[in-house]
Order: C-alpha cells, then sequence, then structure tokens
C-alpha cells in the first residue's frame, strides 16, 4: 500500500508538470522533488501501516502456583522445571512475595487475559483443577497453549466441614457436627475424632464411613472447666494414616462468656413470650437464655423454673447482645447495653384494640425477605393490635387490618438510633402462625430469623472499630475485617501477634467497608488503635488439599501472535524527507526561472 500511494503520488506530479509547465530539458528535476513531497506527505496524510520484522520473543509462561499444586499427588516440581524451559515465568495465585504454591484459589482468567495483550505467545502449567474456567471465553483461549501436570490419585481422609455454637456459656453444652470424606481407597472405614485444647480433651468420638466414603458424626458434651475468653479448638482425626495428612486438622474459636447473648425477659409469660424463646433458640447460633417474673420481683430461668436472684437477670440484661422484653421488666431491663432491643410491650401499655386482625408485607425492609412467596394475609390473625408511631426514618415490617377491611395500621416498626437497633412490636398472637405449623410456621421462624440478623447488625461497642468477619479462615486466603465504628470507614492500625512474631499493618478499608490481610497459619491476636481485639485463626487445612474436579484441560493455541505492524507517522525521516524534497524544487524552480 505505501509504495502504491508514493507511485500514484510521483505520477501526479509529473503530469502536472506535464500538463501545467512547459516541459523543458531540465523540467524533470523539479518534478521528481515534487514527485517525492507530495509521496511523503500523502503517506503522512493516510498513515498507512508496514509489517516490521522482530525478533520472537519469549512465551509468557504462567505457572499455576495454587495450594493444589504441591498437595499429595501433585507434579509442583515437574511444572517448575517445565515451565522455565518454556519461556519467562509468572507466578499466579501465590500470595505476595511468596515463590512457592501458597494460593488458597486456583484462578486464572484474569491472568491469561493479561498475558495475551502482550503481544507474545502464552502458555500455561496448571493441574487442570480451576474454579473460573468457565470464565475462560473460547477467544481468549485460543491464544494460549495449556499444559495439564494432572494430581495423582492417593488414598486420603479429610475433615471437610466442622461447624458448632461459637459463643457459650459455662453451663450450656458444647455441640460440634463434623464430615469427613475419602478419596481413593480409605485404609480405615472406622475413624476417631478428637476435640483438644493443646493438652486437654474436650470432646471424643468415633466416626464411620459410609460405602460413598462419607461419613457424619455430632459431638456433645459439657464443657471442661475454662476461663471467660476465646479458646481456640483443634478438631482432629486420630489413628488414620493417609498421604494428605495437613487436611486432617480444623479450627474453631469458641468464645465462653458469664452471660448469654440473647436474653429474654417476661413479666409476666406469656404464650408469645415462650413459642419465641422456643423460637430463638432454634435459629440463633448464640446462646440464648429466658427469665420469667412469675411474681412481682421475682424471677424464674425459664425452661426449669429455677429461682434466680434479681443480680443475675440484672447482670444477664446488662451484657446481653439483644435484649427481648416481654411486658412491664423494670429495672432489670434498664441497664442494659445491647446493641439490639426486641420490645413487645403488650397491648395494655399501647392503647389497643381486639379482634382478628390480618398481617400483611407492606414494602421493603430488613424482614420482608422473610416471607418472600408466601401469603401472609392466609395466616392465622393477631388478636389486637395497639398505636404504634412511625418517624420519618423508622420502617415498617408488619402492617394489619382489622377483618381485612378498614385502616392500615403499623404492627411492627424498627429503628436505628444513637448505635442501638430497637424493633417494637405492637401486635398479639403472632405465636398462632408457630402453633398452626406449615407454612406459617416457617413464616415465623423466617420472622424471628430476619428480625434476629437485622439486630445484630447492630454497631457493637466490644468489637471496636472494625470487626472480623470470620474468626477461622483457610489457608492462603485472607483475614476480612468489616467497618464497625460512627461514620464512614477509614485507615485503622492494628497490631497482630502469633507464635511467629508481631506484626503491625493498616487496614484499609473499600467503598463496602472491608479491609482484608493476609496471614500465616497460626493463631494470632489482634488489638486496633482505638479499641477492639480478638482472635483469628488461619488453618493449615484448605480445600485445595481435596482432589477436585479437572475443569481445565490440554490443548494447544490455534492462534499465534500477530506481527507487529508500525504507522509511517512514526519515521521521523518521512518528515524530513518531505521538508528536502519542497525545497528542492523551490530552489530548482528558482534556477530554471520559473516562479
Amino acid at each position: 500500500m505505501p509504495f502504491l500511494i508514493v507511485l500514484i503520488a510521483a505520477a501526479a506530479a509529473v503530469l502536472s508538470y506535464r500538463l501545467l509547465e512547459s516541459w523543458g530539458e531540465r523540467i524533470w528535476i523539479p518534478a521528481l522533488c515534487r514527485g517525492v513531497g507530495w509521496g511523503a506527505v500523502t503517506l503522512l496524510l493516510v498513515n498507512a501501516s508496514c509489517p516490521t520484522v522482530r525478533p520472537s520473543p519469549r512465551p509468557t509462561v504462567l505457572l499455576d502456583a495454587s495450594l493444589s499444586m504441591q498437595a499429595a499427588g501433585g507434579q509442583w516440581a515437574e511444572a517448575r522445571a517445565q515451565a522455565r524451559a518454556a519461556g519467562d515465568v509468572r507466578l499466579v495465585g501465590a500470595l505476595p512475595g511468596d515463590t512457592t504454591p501458597s494460593g488458597g484459589r486456583s484462578r486464572l482468567a484474569a491472568a491469561i487475559a493479561g498475558a495475551r495483550s502482550g503481544g507474545r505467545e502464552v502458555v500455561v502449567f496448571t493441574d487442570g483443577e480451576v474454579e473460573d474456567a468457565d470464565a475462560l471465553p473460547a477467544d481468549l483461549l485460543t491464544g494460549a497453549t495449556i499444559r495439564v501436570l494432572p494430581r495423582q490419585v492417593v488414598s486420603d481422609v479429610a475433615l471437610v466441614r466442622a461447624s458448632g455454637t461459637s459463643r457459650l456459656t459455662p453451663a450450656d453444652t458444647l455441640r460440634l457436627e463434623v464430615e469427613a470424606q475419602a478419596f481413593g481407597p480409605p485404609r480405615e472405614w472406622r475413624l476417631g475424632i478428637e476435640v483438644t485444647e493443646g493438652d486437654r480433651l474436650w470432646l471424643r468420638g468415633a466416626l464411620v464411613l459410609d460405602a460413598g466414603g462419607r461419613g457424619r458424626i455430632v459431638l456433645a458434651g459439657p464443657l471442661p472447666p475454662a476461663a471467660p475468653g476465646s479458646h481456640v479448638l483443634n478438631i482432629a482425626v486420630t489413628g488414620a494414616s493417609d498421604a494428605e495428612p495437613r487436611n486432617d486438622v480444623r479450627n474453631l474459636v469458641v468464645t465462653i462468656v458469664p452471660t448469654p447473648g440473647i436474653v429474654l425477659l417476661a413479666s409476666p409469660p406469656t404464650w408469645e413470650s415462650r413459642f419465641l424463646l422456643e423460637t430463638l433458640r432454634d435459629v440463633a447460633a448464640l446462646p440464648v437464655r429466658g427469665y420469667l417474673e412469675t411474681e412481682r420481683g421475682r424471677w424464674r430461668r425459664a425452661g426449669d423454673l429455677k429461682p434466680v436472684p434479681t443480680a443475675e437477670v440484672n447482670d444477664a440484661a446488662r451484657r446481653a447482645d439483644v435484649l427481648v422484653s416481654f411486658g412491664e421488666t423494670g429495672a432489670a431491663a434498664r441497664p442494659s447495653r445491647a446493641r439490639g432491643r426486641w420490645l413487645w410491650p403488650g397491648i395494655g401499655a399501647l392503647s389497643g384494640s381486639a379482634g382478628d386482625w390480618y398481617l400483611s408485607v407492606p414494602s421493603v425492609s430488613p424482614v420482608s425477605g422473610a416471607f418472600a412467596g408466601v401469603a401472609v394475609d392466609s395466616f392465622p390473625p393477631g388478636t389486637a393490635v395497639g398505636e404504634l408511631m412511625v418517624g420519618p426514618a423508622d420502617w415498617t415490617g408488619l402492617s394489619a387490618q382489622a377483618g381485612r377491611r378498614g385502616t392500615v395500621r403499623p404492627a411492627m416498626v424498627g429503628r436505628d438510633s444513637a448505635g442501638v437497633r430497637r424493633i417494637v412490636m405492637g401486635i398479639e398472637g403472632l405465636w398462632r402462625w408457630a402453633f398452626r405449623g406449615g407454612s406459617s410456621e416457617q413464616g415465623y421462624r423466617g420472622l424471628v430469623a430476619s428480625s434476629l440478623a437485622w439486630l445484630l447488625g447492630g454497631a457493637d461497642s466490644a468489637a471496636g472499630r472494625a470487626r472480623v468477619i470470620h474468626e477461622v479462615v483457610q489457608r492462603g486466603r485472607p483475614v476480612i475485617f468489616e467497618w464497625n465504628g460512627p461514620g464512614s470507614a477509614e485507615a485503622t492500625p492494628v497490631e497482630l501477634t502469633g507464635a511467629s512474631g508481631s506484626r503491625t499493618d493498616t487496614l484499609g478499608f473499600d467503598g463496602a467497608g472491608r479491609a482484608e490481610v493476609i496471614l500465616a497459619p497460626g493463631t494470632w491476636r489482634y488489638r486496633l488503635t482505638g479499641g477492639g481485639q480478638g482472635t483469628v485463626v488461619v488453618e493449615e487445612y484448605s480445600d485445595e488439599w481435596l482432589p477436585g474436579e479437572r475443569t481445565l484441560a490440554a490443548r494447544e493455541a490455534v492462534e499465534r501472535p500477530a506481527g507487529g505492524r508500525v504507522p509511517v507517522r512514526g519515521w521521523l525521516w518521512l518528515f524530513g524527507l518531505g521538508v528536502v524534497a519542497f525545497a528542492g524544487e523551490w530552489l530548482a524552480r528558482r534556477r530554471l526561472g520559473l516562479r
């Protein structure tokens, strides 16, 4: 194309002299200069490109550095050797500053897209167990060569799940659910499970694998004598010999508190308080305790009805995370510092009206999701509704109408004020939803669960400026802090202390109010500047140790990087050639006596 442009421009220049000027013996000199100048200017205006011959660079080699590459049966050494021989190696998924497999996830899509944009050949070495294989478009893979070094099948037993109540009082029962799975032919079908803290045994049991290699056990027992505070439990398989011992131990942080997290006070006790207490125990992950004032000034513990001193009731109410109050609880609820208050004042205190009050979900609210797909107006009606005042910043969770006619009244109002979240109930008879069973019982449970989740979402003064979302995280994954202080999130220094020493860092929160910190496996104590401290555990366990599905297959690239092209405006000498050509034409014309 550039040569054709130059040829046309030169021909036009010669013809301009041939047709417009008197052709003489030396006229070809300015005509040649004009042809060169016109050709240069035309090339610069069109800005055509020309192929360039460059030496082919070494391929960009992406080496999967997730933990699965060095798990039992993995071929990390072979993959690393082949990658170094193939080109310039870049680790994908490794933690910052690490040169060994340390990533807790296998994701390659972003790395392949970035490598292809460099215009070099791309080669990927992996075990094929890739999480985001579905996110790799076909046109992206056409320019990448995939080399798969699959993990070999080995005999292994892993604890794939360990869960339990993380907050308990000294009188509560510790209950843990443990699941195990065998990969390859198991060597033992009966596994011993021990729950320990250091040298002290908390629980013990035996787990039996079924024909599919899976097993589940529920361990339960009273708490051993332990001081209040956080305790890191090791849940381990005993007596099993397998190829991958790093997935045989799970951790759980259990916090022992002097008082329960959810306290219900009822004065006097009613059917409403009884059904709500039972549902709270079913849906809440925190310890729940109820106190009933059967006579004025005399409190009894719900369940066994044993008398308790008023001081115990006051202390439980003061330390609770969520306080639920029925009726006139008086001085018992006043010292509470709970971040969530659920008030059932009673219809008498709200100047209520008796009758059949059918409920509905008026609009989007924190509890509206509990009623998705259910007909709330078909549930048993409430027996009475009181007068509730709704402020401009309040939300209404339930509304009621007498006999499905007449004025719609708010029956459930929530507000967030001064760092304390409150829900006020102006309806009686909701316990009939739970008593009836079926969809109405599920609606009642959903209402209780969503209300409790919203109440617990208030600012926790004990957590300080930020709190850890998960107290136990897998190896290779970040510890996530969530902003808990007033106002917008701001950078917060944090001091971390573990077995390997202490370190300081700064939590930089994103737009969602979350910050991430990468820590080595072990138990860490953190302390935030401005208040707040706690314990977080990074397990040796990772899902990457478990053999996964091979989602990425080996393939050859069907497209090679195209040869480079350079625009003619990048040729600086072409500008100079045009200037010299027009200057030469002017000089030649002057010598010939032309204007």
